[in-house]
């Protein structure tokens, strides 16, 4: 579903990425970790190109990123992305915020989009909220509307970059469950995240990343239990005894 060679990017003369490969099968889940700074959101955001990269190839669905050619507003229709920010139109209902993408860019009428949203809030919890604004909403609810609306539209892969980093920590775990539904019922999944607990409930993978580079890529299992790097190992005894 989603395939990465070598992939590099620079900042004027910093590199932030470097000869980054792996490959995403469908319906498998991956979790991005690594101290601040290693370029997970970077990477993440390669992926449906919101950062433009210097060398290498990514495929999404055998679709080339890094083509010019390539028509990134179609491409990224099919690539949901949730940010730690919720980026909610504020002057929106939750209800509008929902169906203006679809409506606009999948061409549905305004009940097909409204059905679906409806559908979408209720799968997020927060079915009696599609009248309130934003503002009106908790920051756990507002994420939550957040990844109903790149639900709703049909998503092949979900991309999240630390979805709970900007939640008070009560808020997390309702938007982690939502999440979990998701891998569950099968969703294509690269999430960047520091909650461990929920890379060890779902995740396939974990890719541990360090100054821009893949350190490790290996099951959960591999990972947690019998890390190969130094420097994963002193990531984990950090971040599991915090």
């Amino acid at each position: 579903m989603i395939s990465l060679q070598c992939v590099s990017k620079w900042y004027g003369k910093f590199q932030v990425l470097n000869d980054c490969t792996t490959q995403i099968r469908q319906t498998e889940v991956v979790v991005i970790c690594g101290p601040s700074g290693s370029g997970k959101s970077t990477l993440i955001k390669c992926v449906n190109g919101l950062e433009l990269f210097q060398k290498g190839e990514i495929f999404v669905n055998g679709i080339s990123v890094g083509n010019p050619k390539t028509n990134l507003t179609s491409l990224r229709s099919q690539v949901g992305m949730v940010f730690q920010s919720f980026e909610l139109f504020p002057h929106l209902s939750v209800l509008d915020n929902l169906i203006l993408a679809p409506r606009q860019v999948l061409k549905k009428t305004k009940d097909q989009a409204i059905a679906k949203a409806e559908e979408l809030l209720k799968q997020v919890g927060l079915q009696s909220q599609g009248s309130k604004f934003p503002r009106q909403l908790s920051g756990g609810q507002q994420q939550r509307v957040a990844i109903a609306r790149a639900l709703a539209m049909e998503p092949i892969v979900m991309l999240f970059d630390e979805p709970t980093s900007a939640l008070d920590p009560e808020m997390v775990n309702e938007v982690l469950d939502v999440m979990v539904d998701l891998a569950t019922a099968g969703m294509t999944m690269m999430v960047v995240t520091h909650e461990m607990g929920f890379a060890r409930k779902v995740a396939d993978r974990v890719i541990f990343m360090d100054h821009g580079s893949i350190v490790e890529d290996a099951t959960k299992d591999e990972f947690f239990h019998r890390p190969q790097s130094d420097r994963a190992q002193l990531f984990l005894s950090k971040i599991l005894h915090s």
